[in-house]
């Protein structure tokens, strides 16, 4: 299925708008309604995994790049989804999460991580090395020359270990590759004011240019052919608090340059929140593809806050085990303030606020959480056990409500759930289909 990638970039380059919708998250429901809804519109799925969540060493999930995949392939028969129709990608593939490191250190960590998610069978891979790291001179900008080298070790590591997983999968095709210097912070940006600018076409030339030439020095000139987009910041952006819209004229600029002069196509990060107008009108200018994750374990969250109301509800007065989900997932995070503690700020109410409603969704690092996990299963398990009132739904999941009203049958906590993250996904699908399909 990776050879969608190149049809998508091919389309594009003949001026004809198309995109593929990027689900960059770890967890099972999103994943799940993903799928449920690629095949409602009748399109692959591309499912990305992120270097903090999935390492060599398991990262926050306790998954391994090989565990992912069977994690994914586990959704996928559950629900009688065709893995022929995944596309697997790995996301800010670097030395993210060991940046604090000097570079020895934290290149050979991250040459390890890119080889084990070749190796696994990603097909989709984001060369990063965008940030500084310990041994770099501080108060100096990264260069673009210095990015573009970390970033053909990477390749060189990633064409190395697909060139051994080709002896035992001689069928299979080469990963495609992303690359960029200007790459916007993994789950939104802590000062989203500054992720609204957009990459000028000046600096998109010179990072063209400058990888161009480094990979041709270390022979990867077959590899660079198989660069499909460049990382960009579109101006799309979204905080604790904000969400700045994408404006086709504010990109103007740079994405007419990329349709003229580049053979690859942009790929937009932090798109989160974004209307479906929005999301169209990125693949129309070029931004073909289109990365989610954060507001889908928002849309979970909110899905199973208004379940928790809906179970206090209809179990009050009675004796029962409740899922306290609320309270479960505010104390995992309070006992472990290193995933939100930079990102939100202000006063103790403030940060209350923020742990339980910012767009930042920084609670998406507590859901497998043991305990929370517990309380989640509780509260489904509670609300499948009982009858919701139509009324209920009407007063705490109203859209949900007129989507049981249309089909007319017993909704289960998990097709509630479903419904909610498919609200969010809705917009990416419908944007990236042409548009007698809309």
């Amino acid at each position: 299925m990776s050879d969608i990638l190149l049809r998508i970039v091919e389309k594009q380059k003949a001026g004809i708008p198309a995109g593929i919708v990027s689900v960059c998250t770890s967890n099972g429901y999103a994943i799940k309604s993903a799928m449920k809804h690629a095949m409602e519109y009748d399109v692959p799925v591309l499912l990305e995994a992120t270097a903090n969540q999935v390492d060599q060493a398991g990262g926050y999930t306790g998954m391994k790049p090989v565990d992912f995949i069977a994690f994914i392939h586990n959704i996928a028969q559950e629900i009688n989804f065709p893995v022929k129709r995944i596309i697997l990608g790995g996301d800010h593939l670097g030395p993210l999460t060991r940046k604090h490191l000097d570079e020895k250190e934290a290149m050979e960590y991250a040459e390890v991580l890119v080889s084990e998610y070749v190796s696994a069978g990603f097909s989709k891979i984001h060369l990063d090395t965008s940030m500084k790291l310990g041994s770099d001179p501080a108060g100096e900008a990264l260069h673009i020359s210095t990015v573009a080298e970390r970033g053909a070790r990477l390749c060189i590591a990633a064409e190395a270990a697909f060139k051994q997983r080709s002896e035992k999968y001689p069928a299979e095709t080469p990963p495609f590759y992303i690359i960029g210097s200007e790459v916007p912070i993994p789950g939104g940006a802590q000062d989203p004011e500054e992720g609204a600018d957009v990459t000028s076409p000046e600096h998109c030339r010179e990072t063209f240019e400058t990888y161009k030439q480094v990979f041709s020095k270390h022979n990867l000139d077959d590899a660079f052919k198989r660069v499909i987009a460049l990382v960009v910041q579109t101006g799309a952006e979204f905080g604790d608090t904000d969400i700045y819209p994408y404006s086709s004229e504010k990109a103007r600029s740079l994405t007419e340059y990329g349709r003229k002069n580049l053979p690859f196509v942009f790929e937009g990060h932090s798109t989160d929140y974004q209307t479906e107008d929005s999301l169209k009108a990125m693949v129309k200018d070029g931004i073909a593809f289109l990365k989610v994750g954060p507001a889908l374990t928002f849309a979970l969250r909110e899905a199973l806050f208004m379940l928790e109301m809906i179970e206090q509800e209809v179990y009050y007065g009675t004796s029962w085990d409740a899922s306290n989900f609320r309270d479960v997932l505010e104390l995992a995070m309070l006992n472990n303030p290193g995933y939100w503690k930079n990102h939100y700020h202000g006063d103790a109410r403030k940060q209350y606020f923020s742990r339980k409603f910012s767009f930042s969704d920084r609670a998406r690092y507590f859901l497998n959480d043991p305990e929370v996990e517990k309380a989640v299963n509780c509260l489904v398990r509670n609300i499948n056990n009982f009858e919701i009132p139509i009324s209920l739904l009407s007063q705490y999941m109203p859209r949900e409500m007129y989507e049981f009203a249309k089909n007319k049958r017993d909704l289960k906590a998990e097709d509630l759930i479903d419904m909610h993250i498919g609200f969010y996904l809705d917009n990416y699908y419908k944007a990236i289909l042409p548009d007698e399909l809309r």
